[in-house]
């Protein structure tokens, strides 16, 4: 039976743990749903060291890889290692050129070096300090999707998105993005589905669409 069925592998955005996609339902008769997590990188990890390394928990071969972010270029990274039926990004970049201005800034000038990572792992003092409904709301999110507030991943998590270098998009690439999108602005994102109203956090709050069309989207030619 697992040999009929599709696998589907789902890559979270950074730091995030599979949570993020809790509401996300694909037909049991066609699909095999498996989660991946990060981990900690080695010292002086590459991304592509990496990928070999994340690779390794893919136990299937002609898989589907879907990465939301961060998770989206890591999967990208990882289908130069593996055979994959089907690429598919959520609210992420296929190449260097769909950053952002401020990430293309962090890069040259190296600013990403000194972002306080450390903080990240403080949810519960910044939760005392939270002020207003949408801060209050925020962190709870937080609290319920970051799986990873090790310090070392994050100065390397930050540092591998901004410093990616991929300057073509892979030719058969399925990007879905939200025309909201704080962090990966649409008007930096070419060929790709736009979904109206999609902020970054889509893969959670529009879950509907996702599980109305990803099999359409993965079964498709």
């Amino acid at each position: 039976m697992d040999q009929e069925l599709i696998h589907v592998y789902f890559m979270p955005g950074m730091a995030a743990s599979p949570k993020i996609f809790e509401y996300i339902k694909l037909p049991k008769d066609q699909f095999k749903a498996h989660f991946l997590e990060w981990i900690v990188p080695l010292e002086n990890e590459s991304l592509s060291a990496y990928a070999i390394r994340m690779s390794k928990h893919v136990k299937y071969e002609n898989v589907v890889l879907l990465g939301v972010s961060f998770g989206g270029v890591l999967v990208q990274e990882m289908s130069k290692y593996i055979k994959v039926r089907k690429l598919i990004i959520v609210s992420s970049i296929k190449s260097m050129h769909e950053m952002p201005k401020r990430m293309l800034l962090a890069k040259s000038t190296s600013a990403y070096k000194i972002v306080p990572t450390p903080l990240a792992s403080k949810i519960d003092i910044l939760e005392k300090y939270a002020f207003g409904k949408q801060m209050t709301k925020r962190i709870e999110l937080y609290k319920k999707y970051l799986s990873v507030n090790n310090s070392k991943y994050l100065s390397w998590a930050i540092k591998e998105m901004v410093c990616w270098n991929q300057k073509l998009p892979h030719p058969k690439i399925v990007h879905i993005h939200g025309d909201n999108d704080s962090v990966f602005p649409i008007k930096n994102i070419s060929n790709c589905i736009i979904i109206p109203n999609g902020s970054h956090i889509m893969i959670i709050n529009k879950y509907k669409w996702f599980n109305t069309n990803l099999p359409g989207i993965i079964l498709a030619d």
